[in-house]
């Protein structure tokens, strides 16, 4: 006896769900497989990492900062896997962090913050002093200034003049820190310091280098200075890669990346004995604010002070893929349930995973979270429209189409920390591949057009993330383009030509018109 299916909609097609979760699962899992297992990472533990103790909510920009409590449990997590970290200011917060660090026995290179402000530069001098003068044990150098030429908030000439005043005044070891260029660009620095300590960040170069090409750049670099400086000691004061975050070229945040990264630099760092540093231990969410998502994401521990990523053997840029996909494919089975259209339910319940999961990591800040309130909502309700084939969903496509124009255009103008926003219209590219339009609106898709393809063509074509971008702002700008819903120019009935007649007939405008019309157009 055979068993039939009852013929409703919500069956129809049904032999299409193992390829429709086929396909799901393989999209879910294809970025996410494991990778990087073959990279080994020394043993033991890490020579010294950048120690910024902000949690969720904490911030040096508004002077909340963690308490004594929050420090140590952080330095305590720390002890069993670093020898040393790096402060970068002297002054800031309830907690004593030279004392802190010789409890749990670990070594400080202590900072200084210097900036525009001289009275300010001033009493961060005063209190590096004073910590190298009270910890000598602990504190194995002092760092008076970072990257301070690169954002132009000094001359060289008053830098020199602050490093002479603590290098007369401390026993430690006494440099300062900036990217290798400025090292090279004001080699008298060296004369004024007793180590050089440079920065390897390949991603913010200004070509950013693939992370395979990484390593090989420093150790060419390192090489450069090393002639420059002969007999002078070079630390690197920081190295690192980010976790998330918009591609720049070829250079691409991400777990796996930076995974790869830090296993190579620290194997380099044990091959050739180098002073290194990493930056930085823990995520920073309140760097959003000068460098955007990515600057959140240079931590070997989250913001949760979880592990980033294992030390050795393979990992998944996305632990959570398999919950992901699972969700993708529950709601692909719920919008077929109640629209009997398979390929369109599958496609928005992954397009609406992948919103979710694209948005989370990026909430930053109130406006990030209210823009987020109100695109994800509008998403899902555009889903539903669509699945009740319902007009309205190509009105509801208009605000996220002049949304794209804008934010491409911001891309365009002021790119540097700007993420493209792919996830923020998963759903209005299924609607429009699904043939969902808004009109006829060349004012809008033109200039949509015209951005992508010059935003894709100044990011290059390294980019995936961006020629992915610029592709979907593409798909977007057709949805402006109904040429069904063009105006037409006819001499039709209803047509202007013949509007225009019958209102100058009727006016006596046209010489030898009749109530009828004009004995001619101009057709």
């Amino acid at each position: 006896m055979r068993l039939a299916l009852p013929d409703r909609p919500a069956y129809r097609g049904w032999r299409a769900l193992p390829v429709l979760l086929a396909l799901t699962a393989l999209l879910w899992w294809w970025p996410n497989r494991e990778q990087a297992g073959e990279v080994p990472a020394p043993a033991g533990p890490i020579p010294s990492v950048s120690f910024a103790p902000f949690r969720p909510g904490q911030s040096p920009l508004e002077d909340r900062f963690p308490s004594p409590a929050e420090v140590e449990a952080d330095l305590a997590l720390l002890a069993p896997q670093v020898r040393a970290i790096r402060s970068y200011a002297a002054l800031g917060g309830e907690y004593d962090l030279p004392a802190l660090a010789a409890r749990h026995g670990l070594k400080l290179q202590a900072g200084a913050w210097l900036g525009r402000e001289a009275r300010q530069n001033e009493a961060e001098l005063a209190a590096l002093i004073a910590q190298a003068h009270a910890h000598p044990e602990t504190i194995t150098r002092v760092i008076v200034g970072n990257e301070v030429l690169l954002r132009r908030d000094l001359r060289p000439a008053a830098l020199m003049a602050a490093l002479d005043r603590v290098r007369a005044a401390v026993a430690q070891p006494v440099t300062y820190a900036d990217v290798w260029e400025y090292w090279e660009r004001h080699p008298e620095l060296a004369a004024h310091v007793d180590i050089v300590t440079v920065h390897f960040l390949p991603y913010w170069e200004d070509r950013p280098i693939p992370v395979e090409a990484a390593i090989g750049h420093i150790r060419g670099v390192l090489a450069r200075l090393r002639a420059a400086f002969p007999g002078k000691p070079i630390a690197i004061g920081e190295a690192g890669w980010p976790s998330r975050g918009r591609w720049r070229a070829g250079a691409v945040p991400s777990r796996v990346d930076q995974a790869v990264f830090t296993r190579r630099i620290l194997a380099l760092a044990a091959e050739e004995g180098l002073d290194l540093n990493l930056i930085e231990a823990f995520d920073q969410g309140w760097k959003y604010r000068l460098e955007g998502t990515v600057g959140t994401g240079w931590g070997l521990w989250d913001a949760g002070r979880g592990p980033q990523f294992p030390r050795a053997g393979p990992l998944r840029e996305d632990p959570a893929w398999g919950l992901e996909a699972a969700a993708a494919a529950l709601l692909g089975l719920l919008f077929w349930a109640v629209s009997g259209r398979p390929l369109l339910a599958f496609a928005l319940g992954n397009a609406l995973v992948f919103a979710l999961c694209g948005t989370w990591p990026a909430l930053y800040g109130s406006w990030r979270w209210l823009a987020a309130a109100v695109n994800l909502p509008g998403q899902a309700l555009l889903a539903l429209l669509l699945l009740r084939r319902s007009r309205a969903a190509g009105a509801l496509l208009l605000p996220f189409l002049l949304a794209a124009l804008v934010l491409q255009w911001l891309l365009v103008l002021d790119p540097r920390y700007r993420d493209f926003p792919t996830a923020a219209f998963a759903v209005p590219l299924v609607a429009v591949l699904a043939g969902t339009r808004a009109g006829w609106r060349p004012w809008l898709a033109v200039p949509l057009v015209a951005g992508a393809l010059l935003g894709a063509g100044l990011e290059g074509p390294a980019n995936l993330q961006s020629l992915a971008w610029a592709a979907a702002a593409l798909v977007l700008a057709a949805a402006a383009l109904d040429f069904r819903s063009r105006p037409r120019h006819s001499c039709g009935a209803g047509g202007p030509v013949a509007q225009w007649s019958e209102r100058t007939a009727h006016n006596g405008l046209v010489a030898g018109s009749s109530p009828a019309g004009p004995t001619s157009t101009p057709c």
